[in-house]
């Protein structure tokens, strides 16, 4: 007979920490893939002959597509295991990133970055439930920043990248430079275990995932729309910013948009690990309020100065708050989330609100471009309206902090 496993007992230290390393490398890898188009938008424009607009098409077919991709790796974990469903993604990714530095034309470009949007949707579901079911809950808040700030992470070596390699490849050359994080798989095969907690649950009668969230529907539903705001939050303040407001409306040289890139990344980094750290002592819903409430008069400085000081520090300080909000979502999800789709229903209600929210960068391109091209106009409005949203569904939403991730 087979071992069996208790998943409440008190987790190997050492091996947590590796499955912590594994999870925050392969989100901060999946980011950086996508961070590498919207510092590229302009120079995918040129050479394929359209303007700036089209191409924030690729970002809305990327965003829209994760939640199938959520969908699909998420049930196949909750199946088969968290640990060979993310090496399968994390190399689904990578290879659809070497494939769009080959695109030909337009149409192939927008394809592969639609199919990206699925292996990218499946990522952070995975490697947030493998972590949360296999840390100490004593853990479970700081590591919910330290894995969200793997999104900034790969935006902060996106945006090296770009400083450094973007004279020199092209656009064509940062995405295949993009293909290395399919060399994660080889650690997490070797150093990464199985959740304690799905093994557990891998022995008893599977539940149809309709059944699950027909049961917990009021949930799910105030989930999509929290994380349709979240997603908001987050690309609102982020996708047009260094490529379009920076360079396109401030006219600021390449220096000067990495440097500002770099100040606001490693803010967004400060601002995850902090308040997630935080909702490990006042709870999880009071934290994200309170940063996305610190976010509302931090609006004027962020979008509207106009020497690149201000408008660094206005960055700097906006994506603590944006970040640090986001911080605590990894932890959250996981803690209100059923047990029996602990892989599908974060990952899931993420990346549909991520649907929702796909649109962004067209709208705010769009409307910046019927009021003379006020970028900063466009991006203050979106992250006014979904930083005051946040805060009220925080009064509204459930708490479900350190809830036990085996009997949840």
């Amino acid at each position: 007979m087979s071992e069996r496993v208790d998943p409440m007992a008190e987790p190997d230290v050492a091996v947590a920490r590796k499955v912590v390393v594994a999870a925050f490398l392969g989100w901060t890898l999946d980011a950086f893939d996508f961070f590498i188009l919207i510092f590229t938008f302009s120079a995918v424009a040129k050479t394929f002959h359209v303007g700036i607009t089209a191409v924030t098409v690729a970002v809305t077919l990327t965003l829209a597509m994760r939640a199938v991709g959520a969908l699909i790796f998420g049930r196949l974990a909750d199946r088969f295991g968290r640990r060979p469903m993310l090496m399968v993604n994390i190399l689904a990714f990578s290879v659809l990133e070497l494939a769009t530095g080959f695109a030909p034309t337009l149409t192939a470009f927008m394809i592969l970055r639609a199919l990206y949007g699925i292996a990218m949707g499946g990522e952070w579901g995975l490697g947030s439930s493998l972590t949360m079911e296999t840390i100490p809950v004593r853990w479970r808040g700081w590591v919910s920043g330290l894995l969200q700030s793997g999104y900034p992470a790969g935006y902060f070596l996106a945006t090296v990248l770009f400083g450094l390699a973007f004279p020199y490849v092209g656009w064509r050359g940062m995405f295949m430079i993009g293909a290395l994080p399919a060399l994660l798989v080889l650690y997490i095969r070797s150093s990464v275990p199985e959740s304690p907690v799905w093994r557990e649950m891998a022995k008893q009668p599977r539940v149809p995932v309709s059944t699950v969230l027909r049961k917990h529907l009021g949930l799910t539903i105030y989930a999509v729309i929290l994380m349709m705001a979240f997603n908001f939050f987050s690309h609102g303040s982020q996708d047009l910013y260094p490529n379009v407001f920076l360079g396109v409306q401030h006219h600021f040289s390449h220096a000067t948009i990495t440097t500002i890139a770099l100040i606001y990344n490693a803010g967004a980094i400060i601002g995850g690990i902090a308040f997630g750290a935080l909702s490990q002592r006042i709870g999880r819903r009071l934290t994200i309020g309170i940063a996305a409430g610190l976010a509302l008069p931090l609006i004027p400085l962020w979008a509207f100065s106009s020497t690149p000081l201000m408008l660094g520090l206005g960055a700097f300080l906006m994506q603590i708050c944006v970040q640090g909000a986001w911080g605590i979502i990894p932890v959250h999800l996981n803690e209100l989330s059923p047990k029996e789709i602990r892989a599908t229903f974060p990952g899931f209600v993420y990346q549909l609100g991520n649907f929702l929210a796909s649109y962004n960068a067209t709208l705010q391109a769009s409307f910046a471009a019927s009021h003379n091209h006020n970028y900063g106009l466009a991006m203050a409005l979106v992250v006014g309206i979904v930083a005051a949203i946040i805060v009220v569904l925080m009064i509204f939403g459930r708490e479900a902090k350190d809830i036990s991730m085996a009997h949840s």
